[in-house]
């Protein structure tokens, strides 16, 4: 039993020394300013189309079933309420960080990955140079950076695509969608759905892929193994993470 469980506890020990060495690397120098806006090139911009897709029919899908459902009660008017709240609370967020995952996390491991299986981290070692510092720390600071704007763009066009849904299917007047929207809408979701949230899954986002990375063995083989492990484990926190942290909020709020 013992066995078992060692390997578990050694890779979490492990993971937190990681995340532990990335977060103080943050106050040191030196930064390596030129990967950063790599890395914010690659994971925001390169991530734009993918999560302003999947905001729009997200809130086109959610106005068609929430009307629905309003419908059975004559408040079709609300949908836009309904639409802004689950928007900008959960599927925003959560939906846009799969989405990153999906593009980045993978793209983190196998990239640290192959890096790792042709020796070039050990040659970064030998020539004095703190792979955690110039690896890992950008891609944190790079993904907690854009996440967040991706997700309020997300939202934004979600909310755009609900509008569409509600004007030509539904036959809401624009003014009357967003003034729902609008007053549906206050701080405490923008700071828990657009900053707090993103910025949780923004740090589970380049530090799963960055460790999965780093531990590849194998080779190719292993290299492909590291993406699939960092990519699933990368999902299950996310759900985790959205989880604790509306019940935080609830429990606040309540």
């Amino acid at each position: 039993m013992l066995d078992l469980l060692k390997e578990p506890v050694l890779a979490i020990q492990d993971f937190i020394s990681l995340a532990a060495k990335a977060f103080r690397n943050i106050l040191r120098t030196p930064h390596y300013w030129d990967d950063i806006y790599l890395q914010m090139d690659t994971i925001g911009v390169g991530s734009l189309s993918i999560a302003a897709i999947t905001g729009f029919f997200a809130g086109a899908v959610m106005a068609l079933q929430m009307s629905r459902a309003l419908a059975q009660y004559g408040s079709v008017g609300k949908t836009g309420t309904l639409v802004s709240i689950t928007l900008a609370r959960e599927l925003g967020p959560v939906l846009t960080a799969l989405m990153v995952a999906g593009r980045n996390s993978s793209g983190i491991a196998s990239e640290l990955g192959s890096m790792k299986v042709t020796e070039q981290i050990d040659a970064m070692r030998a020539l004095g140079t703190d792979p955690v510092q110039k690896l890992v720390t950008p891609r944190l600071i790079a993904t907690a950076v854009m996440l967040p704007m991706l997700t309020v763009i997300a939202d934004f066009v979600g909310m755009c695509g609900g509008y569409i849904i509600a004007e030509f299917f539904l036959g809401l007047s624009a003014k009357q969608y967003w003034t729902s929207v609008w007053q549906a809408l206050d701080w405490s979701d923008v700071w828990q759905g657009g900053v707090f949230k993103p910025l949780v899954f923004a740090c589970t986002i380049s530090l799963v892929g960055c460790f999965y990375g780093l531990r590849t063995t194998g080779g190719t083989q292993g290299v492909g193994r590291a993406t699939t492990q960092a990519v699933v484990a990368t999902t299950v926190a996310i759900f985790i993470f959205d989880l604790l942290i509306t019940k935080i909020f609830v429990s606040q709020t309540g």
